[in-house]
């Protein structure tokens, strides 16, 4: 999809780009300039939040701010152009002079003068289309997030000088949609345009994509006209027809509860960012996957004296200037686990009915921030030794907390770990992240009576449960995965042995 447009007056146009796969929108958290302000390419221009994370946002050529679209806060669809730039920096546009110069009756004239600079305002139109047609001298290619550098096969689009060609394409274009609206034959033509959600969508709600009309940008699908598709099938527009006149005023009493809203004793919050993308995940695998749940209470006594060895000599196992604590044993107790068991790590393909075993374990690490609760992952986290793992896991950690976690950085995970045990709770249910098999929950540690060599004697005790997705593990499967945690935690001497 496109990013820039550039107007007839010199302005460049920078379109809200997709910075994660398939999102569709994202909030403007903060804006570093103002209109006015002077803008080089590869300038961090704003800040905005996707369902996903934080991302600073690049201008990709320099200029002259001459207006931003939108004010912080606001919540923009990908595709919508959130600020315009004056690529003349800041002089009286080109088309400008080239309108009053050229004839009021001469409309091709004064088409090509406003697509054309001043300089180019005196060629014909052949040479201009000549020259539109020669390809640029090779530069640095700007770097956006979610963009990579390769060239784009796209062509540019015609100058609006061209009035021959307008006509017969807004002509074409409404006859397309006509018959893409009427089942016409224009349908098999090309594959419709639209992100996976909606697609999934469409699916759900039985709508073929090929009888949509779009309008989003460049002739992609929206969620809206995927709904919009469905209402006529809806008995609503029949109703005035058919039913009785005494049934009209039932619908009018519908928004009378919004009337009741006190403000002095309420608090109402949008749902957006990342609250809307975690409830949205919770609520598609809480009713996808069917969730069971083990628990197990564990003696980890000597799991915690050899954390704190290692923090009196880290350079005794190579963990000098790292952070060591429980749950660095945990996520290695975890990783050896599922290599004894690797049938655990997988997921469920629906549409090939196909269950997909993962050789590699990208480890999800469940982090609360400001903003809500974010799951990053360590990728390759199987391969990695005690010391590579405790640097990955510090930097997941301090990377959250600043809330600079990158969209990528939350994509692929295979198995998650949260700690509530942090928060004094002594256990839970976790709901799995979408996507894969299981999810251990560590709860807090705490001193309690346990029966040890045969006498009742203070022992730092915990509760892990283990939630997994039961299309893909079975009880049996699920109770040894567990058995293995709580069995290395009771003696990391088998991190050795197992390992």
């Amino acid at each position: 999809m496109t990013t820039m447009t550039e107007t007839a007056s010199g302005l460049r146009e920078f379109k809200m780009p997709d910075v994660g796969e398939g999102l569709t929108e994202a909030e403007i958290l903060k804006w570093y300039v103002k209109a006015g302000d002077t803008v080089s390419d590869g300038q961090v221009v704003c800040e905005v939040e996707t369902a996903k994370a934080a991302v600073e946002l690049p201008i990709p050529f320099d200029g002259v701010v001459h207006e931003l679209r939108f004010p912080e806060g606001t919540t923009v669809d990908v595709g919508q152009v959130i600020i315009a730039v004056d690529v003349n920096g800041g002089a009286a546009p080109a088309a400008s002079v080239a309108e009053a110069q050229a004839p009021a009756a001469s409309a091709p004239a004064a088409g090509s003068a406003e697509a054309a600079p001043a300089e180019r305002t005196e060629a014909p139109p052949e040479k201009a289309a000549a020259s539109e047609e020669k390809p640029k001298p090779a530069g640095r290619t700007p770097v956006l997030v979610g963009y990579g550098v390769s060239e784009s096969s796209t062509k540019r689009r015609p100058r609006r000088g061209v009035p021959a060609q307008q006509p017969e394409a807004a002509a074409a274009k409404v006859a397309v949609q006509s018959e893409l609206n009427g089942h016409g034959h224009a349908a098999p033509a090309a594959r419709p345009l639209a992100k996976p959600p909606v697609r999934k969508l469409a699916k759900d709600l039985g709508v073929d994509l090929a009888t949509v009309t779009p309008s989003g940008p460049d002739g992609i699908i929206t969620r809206e006209d995927v709904h919009a598709a469905v209402a006529p099938a809806a008995p609503v527009q029949e109703t005035p027809a058919t039913a009785a006149p005494a049934s009209a005023p039932a619908p009018v009493r519908a928004p009378a509860p919004v009337a009741t809203y006190d403000g002095a004793r309420e608090t109402r919050i949008p749902v957006k960012g990342v609250r809307k993308a975690t409830a949205a995940a919770m609520v598609g695998s809480a009713f996808t996957a069917p969730h069971v749940t083990e628990f197990v209470t564990v003696d980890v006594t000597r799991t915690m004296k050899l954390v704190e060895e290692i923090k009196r000599a880290p350079d005794t196992y190579g963990l000098q200037g790292l952070r060591v604590n429980p749950l660095l044993l945990i996520a290695k107790a975890l990783l050896v686990a599922i290599k004894r068991h690797p049938e655990v790590n997988a997921s469920w393909d629906e549409a090939n009915q196909e269950i997909v075993q993962k050789h590699y374990v990208n480890l999800g690490i469940a982090a609360a921030t400001p903003r809500g609760l974010i799951v990053p992952n360590i990728k390759d986290a199987h391969a990695k030794t005690l010391p590579q793992l405790a640097e990955s896991l510090g930097e997941l950690v301090a990377t959250a907390r600043d809330g600079k976690t990158s969209p990528v950085a939350m994509q692929g995970g295979t198995v998650t770990i949260t700690n509530v045990g942090v928060f004094g709770v002594d256990t839970g249910t976790p709901i799995l992240n979408p996507g894969e098999s299981a999810i251990l929950a560590v709860g807090s540690i705490k001193l309690q009576p346990w029966v040890h060599k045969g006498k009742v004697k203070p022992r730092q005790v915990t509760t892990l449960a283990l939630s997994f997705d039961h299309r893909l593990v079975d009880g049996e499967l699920g109770s040894k995965v567990l058995a293995d945690v709580a069995a290395i935690l009771e003696q990391p001497k088998r991190l050795i042995t197992w390992g």
